[in-house]
């Protein structure tokens, strides 16, 4: 045990990605399924956990709550309130782990989300069901971009989920501040994984908003899912997968990181009308080093999505905010849905 990890024999059966439950009520994930042991990620904290306590098994795979009654309110990676205002009372769960839709299930991107920042909207269009990469080096407003996009859906018939991975709990609390005054809280919901937070948490984060937007989604409602920011999940699944002792690959992640964020940004899509017709819109954010667009996650997520928004630290020194680089950002659907002229 530690690090948010532990090792356990006796699981003959298990499931990848199975819940199990420790002796003191902890429940963890089965990741390594070994032929003499069974590797666990711990789900919460695993100071009380010790060597030679019992791990049983629950049967079932890792679902979190979903539904209306989550709008408003800032939750953990574990759908679990924070925000101090009681609890949630939603009878409606969902798997963190879903299958995309598949090609028969979507629909091209038709409709525009608007982000209310004019060069956005202009050359780098996004279309509702669209995959947009916001990338840019670290302080170049990528998040201040995220949040006046979230401002921008007031009265668009658009629910928010705001992902908070690895972010200052300080920062969070102040970009919740600021939506709750400007009334966007009414249809946003945030889930934070701090970076005081034990790794597994900042691994899961994104799933759980993605199935928090799919309840939304299938119910022919159109959501916006931001992730800030996946650099900080890889880092975090980078950490789980040495401990767990999978091979290392480029940069020390492990071989499988590609399918890491192919599996999570895949979700988003726009359904067909048979399934209703909704949609999810994802706005994945990856932070460069010294704008070196040509690193692995950088260029891993830029294949995946459907164009990026560049964000410049010149320009945005320079004084040009949002510090859009024009040349380098491109929308690869979202012309379609843009309104004409």
């Amino acid at each position: 045990v530690g690090d948010g990890i532990a090792r356990a024999t006796g699981l003959a059966n298990a499931l990848a990605g199975e819940l199990v439950e420790f002796a003191n009520g902890t429940y963890g994930m089965a990741q390594n399924l070994e032929s003499s042991e069974v590797g666990i990620i711990i789900l919460g904290g695993f100071d009380d956990i010790r060597e030679g306590d019992t791990v049983k098994r629950t049967g079932r795979i890792m679902e979190v709550p979903v539904g209306e009654q989550l709008i408003g309110r800032v939750v953990n990676a574990l759908g679990q309130p924070i925000d101090g205002l009681g609890e949630i009372k939603t009878d409606k769960t969902r798997p963190v782990e879903v299958k995309a839709p598949g090609v028969m299930e979507r629909k091209s991107v038709s409709e525009p989300l608007q982000t209310g920042i004019k060069a956005i909207d202009a050359l780098v269009p996004i279309g509702r069901g669209q995959r947009e990469l916001i990338i840019g080096d670290r302080k170049t407003g990528k998040t201040s971009l995220a949040i006046d996009t979230i401002l921008n859906q007031k009265d668009q018939n658009m629910i928010v989920i705001y992902v908070a991975i690895g972010q200052k709990n300080s920062t969070v609390r102040a970009q919740v501040e600021t939506l709750r005054q400007m009334g966007a809280m009414d249809y946003t919901i945030v889930v934070n994984a701090g970076p005081s937070e034990p790794a597994p948490m900042l691994y899961l984060a994104p799933y759980v908003g993605a199935a928090m937007g799919e309840e939304f989604m299938y119910n022919g409602k159109h959501v916006l899912i931001v992730y800030d920011d996946l650099s900080k999940q890889a880092t975090a699944y980078r950490e789980l997968s040495l401990i767990l002792r999978r091979p290392p690959g480029r940069e020390a992640y492990p071989g499988d990181v590609f399918y890491l964020h192919s599996r999570l940004l895949e979700r988003a899509a726009k359904l067909s009308d048979e399934l209703g017709g909704g949609s999810m819109t994802a706005l994945p954010f990856i932070e460069t080093q010294a704008g070196d667009v040509s690193a692995y996650i950088p260029t891993n997520v830029i294949s995946i999505t459907d164009g990026q928004v560049f964000l410049d630290a010149d320009q945005f020194y320079a004084g040009v905010r949002p510090a859009i680089d024009a040349g380098t950002s491109v929308s690869r659907v979202g012309g379609d849905a843009q309104i004409k002229a």
